[in-house]
């Protein structure tokens, strides 16, 4: 196995730093910093207009900052006094590995590496490798498994051209740009080999042998390698196989899910790792599980004992119950990509595409959601809605048992706490609970401290963070301005005229028509009342990408945008374009509510609105995914009943009356007029308190990795035969 030595080397110094302050480049390549606020702080304090300019990306910050400023820096006493203390707690945490909560309690298991695969990982707004929910919680699991001291190991691609920019025209219509990412402005490290040339694996393509090269990035203690087909051996249509996120091109997803699972395998091969389990997030890298077949086979095994062993090591967790959200692919394309490996495997062509096939109304297809069920011995949804739905909807892979009893348990959802909760919560949290609360976010006990932080105190950092959020959104609107690229119209859409003391909603996740981001909408003259009422105004500010290819999502984000448009609001509804995780973070610090509409059973599970409850903000959701288990009648609201429809249309109408119910009857109400003495709105603090007291424990990361090792890591773990 590849040494944890190798995988932490420090990277080069290619920045022109003063020997004082040289420890900025460890920082700027390990993302420890982008969970640690005061290592942020550290870049920000020496230019706040150039780390701005820089999009919070350290690499291009400390190799376009100003010399002066370097120099001044070494001056400063307070700054050095800060600077080392950084640094030092980075060094102590880096070095601290055999005294993490992992090593103490399974220091057996340290020697079997666990493998993570995910197509996207959603680590910083400086590496725009994500689309969304799903990457960001691959990138959160990532960094909890760092915390946890997990001997894990991650691969994923590197992708050229990222997801995409969003721009909205003057009509509300999303249009989709690209850009090339420069590689040397990212905190990635190029994989050499043993010459000091670049590493790199090869997988077959329809008769064409096709290379990607391997990038790493260090995440705390955990290495994540990326893969990456922009290289010069490739032709040049192969070398753009990797250029983009969840294209709708068939045949190349089929390739990129090929070189994920298949060379994601031989990348970890080629890097000595023998993994003890591997963790598939999502079914895209399900050729895993045929690549480790193949070397048991290529071994002398049959495929048979080799599909016994692999299933030991894999664990498969499935994220959505839309039939959309699962890659299927058409038995013509099968058999052109896999008409000699399937030989390899010892199988005829029947018997391969048996392994994953999936009678449709339209024909037999190839899921890669079914190889992964199949291939995987321990299988989990993300919440116990979503366990419950999955057991259902492939019940027919297990037809000997009804389906509560089909073999799919359910972890749900959490958040990591250091990457989402405000710097000023913190250090209020810091003061009034237990010194060791973030080593034990998980624990219930500690959170009930939160009733001793003074009201005034709670609610003054809350209103900080909605100026901090109208400030964000006004320079926003000023840079495009300048730029040309809006109307004066998309400018008080954008939210010039936010005001940062009204009661102000947030509505911000992927454009997908059954996330009804309409739903509010759905009466507007109703809702124009609500906004416009002089003693108690409403503000909604909206947020979201549409899949380039998802014509009726993009629609309903013009439908949106024209609603916004409208004076008739006051600019009191808000949209903001190209939606990404900084953004996420005002909106999630800093609006009072935040909405969730899906249409239920629809929502696996969703973390948006736990990031917004830690940091003090009511949710208003469907009894959906994660909110079903979270709501408790006193910390937030519920939208509708417990319940399924099987009429979408009264569905959506008995949801929207719920939800202006609620606006009109109890949370406008609540905000604005049960005020104290002291002009505090007492009952809504207490709720706020509630939220944070119930929430932030039960849906921390910490908690949901720790059941995945006790449940599904470590059961693999005892049962694997991998090959030496």
């Amino acid at each position: 196995m590849v040494s944890q030595a190798y995988a932490l080397t420090p990277p080069p110094n290619h920045f022109q730093l003063p020997h004082r302050l040289r420890r900025l480049s460890d920082l700027a390549y390990n993302l420890w910093w982008t969970w640690h606020s005061e290592a942020e702080r550290i870049f920000r304090e020496l230019d706040h207009v150039a780390w701005e300019a820089a999009g919070h990306n350290p690499v291009v910050f400390l190799r376009t900052i100003n010399g002066e400023r370097l120099k001044a820096a070494q001056r400063d006493r307070d700054y050095l006094k800060r600077y080392d203390a950084v640094a030092a707690a980075f060094d102590a945490y880096m070095a601290g590995g055999d005294d993490t909560w992992y090593a103490r309690r399974h220091p057996e298991r340290l020697n079997q590496p666990i493998a993570y695969f995910s197509t996207e990982f959603g680590l910083h707004e400086s590496l725009p490798i994500y689309a969304g929910g799903l990457g960001v919680l691959s990138g959160d699991h990532l960094k909890e498994a760092s915390d946890l001291g997990l001997p894990l190991v991650a691969v994923g691609f590197l992708y050229t051209q990222g997801y995409f920019i969003q721009h909205i025209t003057e009509d509300g219509w999303q249009e989709a740009v690209y850009a090339d990412l420069s590689f040397p402005d990212l905190p990635v490290h190029p994989v050499l080999d043993e010459a000091g040339q670049p590493a790199s694996v090869s997988v077959n393509l329809a008769g064409r042998e096709v290379h990607s090269r391997l990038w790493r990035i260090q995440v705390g203690r955990v290495p994540l390698f990326l893969l990456d087909s922009n290289v010069e051996a490739n032709a040049p249509e192969d070398r753009h196989l990797t250029a983009r996120l969840y294209t709708s091109d068939l045949e190349l997803r089929l390739s990129q899910e090929m070189i994920l699972g298949i060379g994601g395998v031989r990348a970890l091969r080629a890097l000595g790792y023998n993994p003890g389990m591997w963790h598939l997030n999502e079914g895209h890298s399900a050729f895993l599980v045929l690549e480790r077949a193949r070397e048991l086979v290529a071994a002398g095994h049959s495929f048979e004992e080799a599909a016994s062993r692999v299933r030991a090591g894999t664990v498969f967790t499935t994220h959505t119950p839309v039939p959309a959200g699962h890659d299927e692919f058409p038995l013509w394309l099968m058999d052109k990509y896999f008409s000699t490996y399937w030989l390899e495997l010892g199988l005829e062509r029947e018997s391969f595409l048996d392994l994953a096939r999936h009678e449709q109304p339209w024909g037999e297809t190839f899921s890669m959601s079914i190889l992964a069920m199949r291939m995987a011995g321990r299988r989990n949804a993300v919440s116990e809605l979503h366990g419950q739905v999955a057991r259902k909807m492939w019940a027919f892979l297990w037809p000997d048992r009804p389906p509560q009893a089909v073999p799919i348990r359910h972890v749900t959802n959490g958040i990591h706490t250091g990457t989402w909760l405000a710097r000023r919560l913190k250090h209020l949290y810091d003061r009034y609970l237990d010194p060791q609360w973030l080593e034990r976010v998980h624990d219930p006990e500690v959170w009930h401290s939160v009733d001793r932080i003074p009201d005034p105190e709670l609610w003054e950092v809350r209103r900080h963070l909605k100026r901090k959020l109208a400030a964000y959104m006004r320079e926003r609107v000023r840079h495009q301005w300048l730029r040309g690229h809006i109307h004066p119209v998309q400018a008080i859409a954008g939210g010039l005229l936010m005001d940062p003391y009204a009661l102000t909603i947030g509505f911000a996740r992927r454009f997908a028509t059954y996330k009804r981001a309409n739903l509010i909408l759905s009466d507007i003259e109703r809702l124009l009342a609500l906004v416009n009422r002089a003693d108690m105004p409403l503000q909604i500010i909206f947020a979201g990408k549409a899949h380039p290819a998802d014509e009726p999502g993009k629609r309903l984000i013009q439908q949106v945008y024209r609603q916004v448009k409208r004076a008739e609001n006051g600019g009191r509804l808000i949209f903001l374009e190209d939606y990404d995780m900084s953004m996420a973070r005002y909106l999630l610090q800093g609006v009072d509510v935040w909405l969730n509409t899906p249409r239920r059973p629809n929502e696996a599970s969703g973390t948006s609105g736990q990031k917004a409850a830690l940091n003090g903000v009511l949710n208003l959701s469907v009894l959906d995914g994660w909110w079903r288990e979270g709501y408790n009648g006193r910390n937030g609201w519920a939208i509708g009943e417990d319940r399924d429809y099987e009429d979408h249309e009264a569905q959506d109408a008995a949801d929207a009356e719920s939800l202006y119910r609620l606006l009109e009857e109890q949370i406008i109400p609540l905000y604005y007029q049960e005020r104290s003495a002291d002009g505090l709105p007492g009952e809504w603090i207490g709720m706020m308190k509630e939220s944070i007291r119930t929430l932030a424990p039960r849906f921390s990361m910490r908690r949901m990795l720790r059941e995945y090792v006790a449940d599904l890591y470590l059961p693999a773990l005892a049962t694997t035969q991998e090959p030496c």
